[in-house]
């Protein structure tokens, strides 16, 4: 099962990195996630240069795709030869948003009626696009995620392994990434957080 992290220039490193590496702590269980990106290289917000690990055509395999966030989402949103290339489908794939990410799920049209959640700069624009914003951090609504935070990138990733391997495999990766003395704490937090924003659908 494979992973497309799409990452465009301006990119915000926690939104991409986070959720990358906590899926990729399940390579040996099958799930693999890549960087991909509309261009060879794209320069973070902070200006740290990544060679992207899979072109955007990339999107059309994967078994799930993943929206990062970044300082150029309003750009990306404007960009009809960008969104060209994101022919996502919820039928087949799981689909999620970081933060400004929610920009192209709704542009895209894969929001439909359902309520997102974003990050507090990137608010008033996705409401824009007639779009509710909830005040939280993670929202789910059968094929389509949302996460509003960059910290919140831990919610999208569990919910990818949820969603792939089974919730002890998400438990596993928190577990191990946690901060020491805080390991169970924060896997309880992030598996209820993911299940009380889920609404399952059918």
């Amino acid at each position: 099962m494979q992973v497309a992290v799409v990452t465009f220039d301006g990119f915000n490193e926690l939104d991409s990195f986070i959720a990358s590496a906590l899926i990729n702590r399940c390579r040996k269980d099958g799930l693999q996630a890549f960087i991909t990106t509309p261009t060879p290289l794209v320069t973070s917000m902070n200006g740290v240069e990544v060679t992207g690990q899979r072109p955007m055509e990339f999107v059309t395999e994967a078994d799930v795709v993943l929206i990062g966030s970044g300082v150029k989402t309003r750009d990306v949103v404007a960009d009809d030869r960008l969104l060209s290339m994101l022919p996502l489908d919820p039928s087949r794939q799981l689909i999620g948003s970081q933060c400004s990410g929610a920009l192209v799920l709704a542009r895209l049209g894969l929001l439909g009626g359902m309520p997102a959640c974003t990050d507090v700069t990137s608010r008033p624009f996705v409401e824009a696009c007639d779009v509710t914003v909830l005040d939280a951090p993670f929202h789910a609504e059968g094929n389509i995620a949302t996460a509003g935070g960059c910290l919140a990138s831990q919610y999208l990733a569990a919910w990818v392994i949820t969603r792939t391997l089974g919730e002890d495999a998400a438990r596993g990766v928190i577990d191990y990434v946690a901060p020491v003395g805080e390991q169970q704490e924060t896997v309880e937090r992030v598996v209820r957080t993911v299940h009380a924003g889920e609404v399952v659908l059918g």
